[in-house]
Order: C-alpha cells, then structure tokens, then sequence
C-alpha cells in the first residue's frame, strides 16, 4: 500500500495491452494534456522527474516511481520538465465496452471471479531494472502470430509485478491475514458464519479482520462471504436440477425466500429466470 492508494480492475476481464513506447524529454518539454482518453496510461520513469497532474492532482515522479492514470478525466503537465527525463508509457484496456450496458455486461459474463488485480496508484519499484527489461522486450521489434501472445505475457508479468510492490513480495502481514480470511469463508460457506466467529478462528479482534479484508478485496468478511455464495448458487442453478431450496442449503442460506430474494437483488434476475436462459 502506498498514500496514493491501491487500484482495483475486478476480474475477468483481464486488463488487455494494447500498446507501449518510451518517451525522452529534454529540459523544458512537458507531458501533453489529454482529457477522457478511454484506456488506462501507465507511467514508468527510467531518468530525471516528470511533473504530471490527473484531475486536480498533481505528481512528480522520478527514476524509478510508476503512476496509474485513468480512462477518464483529464491528464495533463503538472510544470515543464527541468532536467532530462525518460520515461515508458504503457496503454491497456479493462472492463466493459464504451456505452455497455450493465445488463450487457452481466448477460456476457454471468459467472463471476473474486479475484481481482490490484495495482498501485502510484509506487516506487523495488527492482526498476526487472521491469524496463519487460518493457524493452515489449518495444522489441516481433512479428508473426505469437508476438500477440508474446505481448500479452509480458504485460501480465509486468502487472504482476506492480501487484508485488503493492503488498511486498511475500504480501503484508494484513494481506496475509485477509487471505486467510477469504480461504475460511469458501472452505465454510455452508456454514452459519459471523465477524466474530471467522475472527475466533483466525485468533485476530473482528474489527481487524474487517480492516485487512476492505483492503485486500475491497469488501467486508461478510460481503466477500455473500458474493461466493451467489457464485456458488450460479453454478449449482446450471449444473443441476436440484430445486431452488435444496441450491439455497447447499451455499448457506437457511431460508430459500431469503435466497432468492439475496439472488435477484445481486444478479437482476431470479434464480429461476437465471437458470431457465441456460438450459431453455
């Protein structure tokens, strides 16, 4: 974690690359300014310090320091650069198309994923010289049908990266905790569970455990536990013909009302209606 916060990209979709380059000014040049650019910009400073403002904020970033920039708002020159300053942009995608729908969205992926990529805003490489490699191997001239692939690899590695400087390599303590809270909820979700009894289990205060699972996954122990069950109940809905109430006991609900009252209010539909668009 760092003071400019964690970026979350929920997934699927993963963020897709679309393209890299590296930019050398010299004293006096500055970043352009560009508003709503529709992908995500990531900034990785090789020399020297680049000032860079996005929606009212404003940064310096030097050798060695990366910055997230959005899809939306406006990106822009904090000053003009006072010394020689490189610097490797990367452009990608994530999320549901220009003017998508929620619902489109939903119909095309109905089934879920509690994982997500977390990215620093902004952070300072533990290791710069690892991730200009990646981004030179990204610029190298490739041809054919595999370098796609190949792209699409480094990007993922080069993300992977990012998530490790997030949390330190062998991840926080708190991030250690909150995946073990995580792993307790799927592994008992058929459980009556509470705060108070993943906290006993866990041998940590509830409130702590909370804390450490909003950073994490950007969701309360009870949130993240709600959600796996309502994936869980997707599946069961397709892969089954059990009734309604036997799916509802299975991912630990005790009232099959309840259920599907939790169900539609999550997923817009009933657990019937999402069941008969599969197998009609």
């Amino acid at each position: 974690m760092n003071e400019d916060g964690t970026v979350l990209l929920q997934a699927p979709p993963l963020p897709y690359y679309l393209g890299a380059g590296r930019s050398d000014f010299k004293p006096g040049d500055q970043h352009p300014n560009r508003r709503n650019l529709g992908i995500y910009d990531l900034l990785l400073v090789v020399k020297g310090a680049l000032p860079i403002g996005e929606n009212g904020r404003e940064w310096t970033l030097t050798e060695g320091e990366t910055l997230l920039l959005f899809p939306e708002g406006e990106h822009y020159a904090a000053g003009p650069c006072d010394r020689e300053t490189v610097f490797y942009w990367v452009h990608f995608e994530h999320g549901k198309e220009p003017g998508a729908s929620e619902d489109a969205v939903r119909a095309s992926r109905p089934f879920g994923n509690p994982h997500g990529v977390r990215i620093p805003k902004r952070s300072r490489l533990a290791d710069p010289q690892a991730a200009f490699s990646l981004l030179r191997q990204l610029l190298a001239p490739a041809s054919g049908g595999a370098s796609f692939w190949q792209e699409q690899r480094l990007f993922a590695e080069l993300l992977a990266m990012l998530e490790r400087e997030g949390e330190g390599e062998a991840g926080s303590p708190s991030a250690r905790l909150a995946e073990r809270a995580a792993a307790y909820l799927r592994q008992n979700h058929r459980a009556e569970l509470t705060n108070e009894a993943l906290a006993q289990a866990l041998l940590f205060h509830p409130n702590y455990v909370v804390r450490c699972m909003k950073a994490k996954y950007g969701r309360t122990p009870m949130d993240y536990l709600h959600d796996y069950r309502i994936e869980q109940a997707k599946r069961l809905l397709v892969a089954t013909g059990w009734p309604v109430s036997r799916i509802a006991e299975e991912v630990g609900f005790r009232y099959a009302p309840y259920f599907s009252a939790c169900f539609k209010r999550t997923v817009g539909q009933s657990p019937l209606q999402f069941r008969k668009q599969y197998l009609s």
